[in-house]
């Protein structure tokens, strides 16, 4: 029972949370302002959208290509075909239910190329590492380009002194769990670090692939694709052409964090986009229009693209 109401409240409460931040958002404007935002959809350059729609289909397809180099370093070789599209299937599902597209790509997978689930799902765990490096490599980048904005900014909304406290808190919580996973003997804490041990098993053997270089290849690949992708979406609006760059790798960022935190951004995606483009003067309308046009446009394509893959994985796989 208890196990059925936590995953209930892990598929709800995202969504709930992004109906919040909509109905909060859509609230604090005006009409008229309510207005000028459907105009800037109306009036918006779509040919750039079209652009960064294609530039993130060949993240999709990366994504996919570079799961072969894990699987073939195990001794598995499923066609291209199958693994792009399973990353397709993976991403629509993530949709509905936070971190579930990993389980079902292991599950195609498993279907029809038979890697068994527990292979197939570690390397997407251990990719899934190699991102999150990326992801804290544009943050660290981030910080490095807009400290003194976002240093004001964070003073702004947080009194220093409670920052300190704070910063304390997170110190003292930090310090109090490293002691307990090196001294704890309890049963439960060691299972834990036997997984992350493990985790860390997985993520190193990606350098003693032999293809490790094509894999690191398709890394930067897949992360320059994000970032382009997003960029080249600023010249859709005129409030926000102008944007420098280290404010799109900001932005990209917050982008990044909102996805990452909800059911692929839904709500919170537009309302931090719109939050964070005021530090740098663009009108909240603007922003809210941007962060819509950039999250709808990625949704219907993974809708889409994870649709087709549904009907044509079958099809393409009829002997299985």
């Amino acid at each position: 029972m208890k196990q059925k109401i936590g995953k209930w409240l892990s598929i709800l409460l995202p969504i709930l949370l992004g109906l919040a931040l909509v109905i909060y958002t859509y609230n604090k404007f005006t009409p008229k302002q309510v207005e000028e935002i459907k105009l800037q959809f109306k009036n918006a350059d779509y040919f750039y959208i079209l652009i960064s729609l294609l530039i993130s289909a060949v993240a999709l397809w990366s994504r996919g290509y570079r799961w072969r180099y894990t699987l073939e370093h195990l001794g598995y070789k499923p066609k291209i075909s199958t693994n792009v599209m399973a990353v397709c299937i993976g991403y629509f599902i993530n949709m509905s239910i936070p971190r579930s597209g990993e389980v079902s790509r292991a599950l195609i997978l498993k279907k029809y190329e038979d890697v068994p689930f527990d292979k197939a799902f570690g390397t997407i765990i251990a990719e899934r590492v190699v991102d999150t490096f990326f992801l804290l490599s544009f943050i660290g980048l981030a910080f490095f380009l807009e400290f003194d904005v976002l240093k004001a900014f964070v003073l702004d909304k947080i009194p220093f002194q409670k920052l300190i406290v704070m910063l304390g808190i997170a110190t003292t919580l930090m310090i109090g769990v490293i002691l307990l996973f090196r001294y704890s003997k309890f049963k439960v804490i060691q299972t834990i670090k036997q997984k992350i041990s493990g985790l860390i098993d997985g993520v190193f053997s990606i350098w003693k692939m032999e293809k490790k270089w094509a894999f690191l290849f398709h890394s930067l690949l897949i992360w320059a694709s994000y970032f382009f992708m997003f960029y080249i979406t600023i010249f859709a609006l005129p409030e926000t052409s102008n944007l420098s760059l280290s404010t799109v790798v900001i932005s990209f960022i917050v982008g990044g964090i909102a996805i990452t935190l909800t059911n692929s951004g839904f709500g919170a995606y537009p309302f931090l986009m719109a939050e964070i483009l005021l530090l740098y003067n663009v009108p909240e309308t603007a922003g809210t229009a941007f962060g819509w046009l950039v999250w709808t446009s990625q949704t219907l394509m993974v809708v889409i693209l994870g649709t087709l893959s549904f009907l044509l994985l079958p099809i393409l796989n009829k002997n299985k």
